[in-house]
């Protein structure tokens, strides 16, 4: 391995020389007691910034055995580090001058989930500790400033090092206070399943976030307090007993007036799949890590979807039972939401009455009257949702603001009011039995059957010749793989654009290696995140180094992604 003097030579050899001899620094490098690696060097000051990484020593680094010997503490000590490095980071960046991106130095930036990134790896059993980031090589023009990049990788970049991934120079209360949350969150979510719980609340929780636009607290929020009919008290290994509010399996509605934190519940619990860091208010807001988000996507692309669960006899003839469309409507776009995130594996849908098609939730006794159910191919939601229960196991947590019709179907019913919640279950079905002549006369709707998961695809016209498939993320909102935009922004637990960006690089690998015509979409997505679970997510980027700007998304999404791949056939 070379040394950090090989380097420092080097840079003055190539001092003012045109900017792709930055190209000769590209290797690994001792620093005393950590190496750099300059992993990719941009062709242009303007380019997107050089790849660079830092390699510790297990035991130089030091963290603790028991920091390091679980997948969740692993997890929660590397975005601990992670934000620690980029604050240190921040203090230098552009502190170097130059032209385009010089002087930029920059690491992952997490938001308030705690997520398993290509930014921080800590090696199982040693303790290596792996942290990649970008760094903008300095130029005047397009003339190399050796100077200023000297400056970054001398002077900047070893203190951003040693002031945070080593763990005699840490914040060790801190660490260790990562830690306990680490394991009491995933103490939790081994609790749900034993007590029969599909998710957790706790008390003092704050669910309001800072605004639309800010994923933050919003300060002096009323905190959440469960209803004593539903409360329930966990014992964890670090906070000890804890009290709040435990949903239980089946079919749980929430309701009350405008305003009142309806949705902001549900939409605390559809990001409890994840785990939050401390201060975030909904720490201990613990939800079944299966859970899926079921809305309405109209113009949505659908393969080869087993809806007649939901919808049967189309007026075109149209096959329900491997429904195409590349431009779904509301309800089949819903339809297919619910059976693709069967076939993903959930436990629990949640949905929110608000951003559901009407007429695939419920069709009330006048309009059946009115148009004969014979000429309606739709069988809403409310006739399914105790039957997906029942039969297959998935519980439903469901916001609704105008429906009582499903106050028949609820096992449970909390009401919202200035967001605190309220079981009001009892209530509710006897006022729905004022209007039992309702459904009274509706005849018995018979089981829906299994819905056929075995979809088969191939790569596309292109896909497995294509071995310079070019990845561009759009944010949350959608990624772009060689020119084939999928579209993302309504699968709305995707909470971090590094996750979008690792979705790209799931389904080149897929097309690349997976679908042959053989494996059925399920293998393929399961197999993905088997490797992402097993080798991290680098073993889905074959390319000559790991982008530091990946995080892990969930099996879920990873098929939700596949299922709206237009390129697939």
């Amino acid at each position: 391995m070379k040394q950090s003097e090989d380097l420092q030579e080097i840079l003055r050899r190539i001092d003012h020389k045109g900017y792709p001899a930055y190209k000769d620094t590209a290797g690994a490098y001792q620093f005393g007691d950590y190496v750099l690696s300059i992993d990719h060097v941009q062709g242009d000051p303007f380019a997107s910034p050089s790849k660079v990484s830092i390699h510790v020593d297990g035991k130089r680094a030091g963290f603790p055995a028991d920091m390091t010997e679980k997948k969740h503490t692993r997890i929660a000590l590397a975005d601990a580090l992670v934000r620690r490095f980029g604050k240190e980071a921040e203090q230098y960046s552009h502190k170097a001058k130059g032209s385009g991106k010089s002087g930029l130095i920059a690491v992952s930036r997490p938001g308030q989930e705690v997520l398993e990134r290509s930014a921080c790896e800590i090696t199982p059993g040693s303790g290596d500790v792996l942290l990649r980031l970008e760094v903008g090589f300095p130029a005047n023009g397009r003339t190399i400033h050796a100077g200023e990049l000297s400056k970054i990788l001398f002077r900047f970049l070893p203190e951003c090092v040693h002031r945070s991934l080593f763990y005699k120079n840490a914040d060790k209360k801190h660490l260790q206070a990562v830690r306990e949350l680490a394991e009491d969150q995933f103490e939790i979510r081994t609790q749900l399943g034993q007590r029969g719980l599909v998710a957790f609340v706790a008390d003092g929780a704050v669910l309001p976030r800072e605004s639309g636009v800010s994923d933050r607290p919003m300060k002096q929020a009323v905190a959440f307090c469960s209803p004593q009919s539903m409360a329930v008290e966990l014992e964890l290994p670090y906070a000890g007993k804890i009290r709040g509010m435990g949903i239980p399996q089946g079919v749980t509605l929430i309701v009350g007036g405008g305003y009142h934190g309806k949705s902001t519940l549900l939409k605390a619990l559809e990001r409890g799949v994840y785990n939050h860091i401390a201060g975030d208010g909904r720490e201990y807001v613990i939800t079944d890590d299966t859970a899926v988000k079921i809305r309405a996507e109209d113009g949505r692309s659908i393969q080869k979807t087993d809806i007649s669960m939901f919808i049967n006899g189309l007026p075109n003839g149209k096959d329900t039972k491997s429904f195409v469309t590349e431009d779904a409507s509301g309800s089949t776009s819903q339809a297919a939401n619910v059976i693709e995130a069967m076939e993903a594996g959930t436990r629990l849908f949640l949905i929110d009455e608000d951003t559901s098609a009407t007429n695939f939730m419920i069709r009330d006794e006048l309009m059946a009257r009115v148009v004969h159910p014979k000429m309606e191919p739709i069988t809403p939601f409310i006739d399914r949702v105790e039957e997906l229960s029942d039969t297959y196991g998935i519980s439903t947590i469901l916001v609704a603001g105008s429906c009582g019709s499903y106050f028949y179907k609820a096992s449970h019913v909390i009401q919202m009011m200035q967001y605190q919640p309220e079981e009001i279950t009892e209530l509710a079905k006897q006022e729905a039995g004022r209007f039992a002549d309702i459904t009274k006369d509706k005849p018995a709707l018979k089981p829906a059957g299994k819905p056929e998961f075995h979809r088969v695809f191939a790569p596309g016209k292109k896909g497995s010749q294509n071995d310079r498939m070019k990845i561009k993320g759009m944010g949350k909102d959608a990624v772009s793989v060689d020119r084939d935009t999928v579209e993302l922004r309504y699968v709305e637990q995707l909470v971090d654009s590094e996750q979008t960006m690792a979705l790209g690089y799931m389904v080149k690998y897929a097309k690349q290696h997976l679908f042959d015509g053989k494996k059925d979409i399920r293998t393929v997505a399961r197999l993905l995140a088997a490797l992402a679970e097993e080798k991290g997510i680098g073993a889905v980027c074959e390319g000559r180094y790991l982008p530091c700007n990946l995080a892990v998304p969930r099996v879920q999404e990873i098929f939700a992604c596949l299922n709206r791949c237009r390129s697939l056939v």
